[in-house]
């Protein structure tokens, strides 16, 4: 009946820190990656209308992190909230150790884990993927369909300036079109009135009716007008998945094993060294959150920030590390994931409170203890 009472009583205060630190986490990263994509999009990254989409994309490809973050800080508040109200002296008393933790925060933390699993080995590069898609797909849009009526605007390469008065055939077609070609020493402007792009043998071309073009050398000022009923001019070659280049981001963890490049190699060990990194961060919180009810403070907290930063700087630097060949990726994970788990397993052995001077509790030990951790401090109100 103790058991069970302690394992229920340490998983629900888990799982409610565990929730509202989940839910912070997502308001401050919602927020700072709308302000992100919202820049992104003034400055022709993307569609406007795709703001929405590309937002899901980026929290989903942020997740894992945040979902280690929350457990990490959800262990240390409610274990550090245990020992500063001396609950933990009474778990102790009645013969809780340290690593009798251990199992009811594990059978907390597997949901978070396979969740983290599933969303850094699958849904994470869908995630890319999909807004590589959506990139990819702006970029091939024609130059007339990404011009606002109204707005001057430039084209991918630079080279042209787009002015429309309205669209008309959904976006496909542009009225009273002007444009400023610059190449090669030439300056021509051209008018007319509508405009549509059209796809021949992998080349874009715009086509123009009902208009004219005044052409100017800009080395000797020479000018050239020329009235036309039809136009075509060639604006580019239509880009293609070959000719973009590939992200090991967006790549499925199945084809990354087949990969022999040390960039896959890379990207691999940092996916599975981020699953292992959530269970170290369980174990990290458990060691950390040790203390004592006679000094209440708040170290425990700045020493579990650090650890956060540190470790999953090691991470990306761990990443760093496999895609430059120093090390292989399995010697990577273990040598900055393994060490940590036995480092974190050393801690808690180290700190259990049912071990003093090398020797087991007796009952009146514990009576003792439960009364001396429990008093209040000399001179408290």
């Amino acid at each position: 009946m103790r058991t069970m009472l302690f394992d229920s009583s340490v998983r629900r205060e888990l799982w409610r820190s565990f929730v509202g630190t989940l839910i912070i986490l997502l308001t401050v990263v919602l927020t700072m990656v709308l302000i992100r994509v919202l820049a992104q999009a003034t400055k022709g990254a993307f569609a406007p209308a795709d703001v929405g989409l590309i937002l899901s994309y980026t929290v989903i490809a942020q997740m894992p992190v945040m979902l280690a973050l929350a457990l990490f800080v959800s262990v240390v508040r409610v274990l550090s909230r245990l020992w500063s109200e001396s609950e933990m002296v009474v778990w102790q008393a009645s013969g809780a150790r340290q690593f009798s933790f251990v199992p009811p925060l594990l059978r907390m933390a597997w949901p978070v884990l396979a969740l983290v699993a599933l969303v850094t080995l699958v849904a994470r590069p869908w995630a890319q993927t999909q807004a590589l898609v959506l990139r990819d797909r702006y970029e091939k849009r024609s130059d007339m369909a990404r011009v606002a009526p109204g707005q001057f605007q430039s084209s991918a390469d630079g080279k042209r300036v787009f002015f429309i008065d309205s669209h008309s055939d959904g976006e496909k077609t542009g009225r009273n079109v002007f444009m400023v070609l610059t190449d090669k020493g030439q300056e021509a402007v051209v008018t007319a009135a509508e405009g549509n792009l059209i796809i021949e043998r992998g080349q874009r071309f715009l086509v123009l009716r009902q208009g004219e073009r005044i052409q100017t050398d800009l080395e000797t000022g020479d000018k050239s007008l020329a009235q036309f009923d039809t136009a075509r001019l060639l604006v580019g070659e239509v880009a293609t998945a070959d000719r973009v280049a590939p992200d090991l981001r967006s790549t499925g963890t199945p084809e990354l094993f087949r990969i022999k490049t040390r960039e896959a190699k890379g990207e691999l060990a940092w996916r599975l060294g981020l699953i292992w990194a959530t269970f170290n961060m369980a174990l990290a919180g458990l060691s950390l959150a040790a203390g004592n009810a006679r000094r209440n403070t708040s170290w425990n907290l700045v020493y579990a920030l650090l650890l956060f930063v540190v470790y999953f700087n090691l991470l990306t630097l761990s990443q760093n590390w496999v895609a430059k060949g120093k090390m292989s990726w399995p010697v990577a994970l273990w040598l900055i994931h393994g060490l940590l788990t036995l480092g974190a397993l050393g801690v808690i052995w180290w700190r259990d409170g049912a071990m003093i001077g090398g020797r087991r509790l007796g009952r009146g030990d514990k009576v003792r203890l439960l009364a001396r951790n429990a008093s209040p401090q000399k001179g408290a109100a």
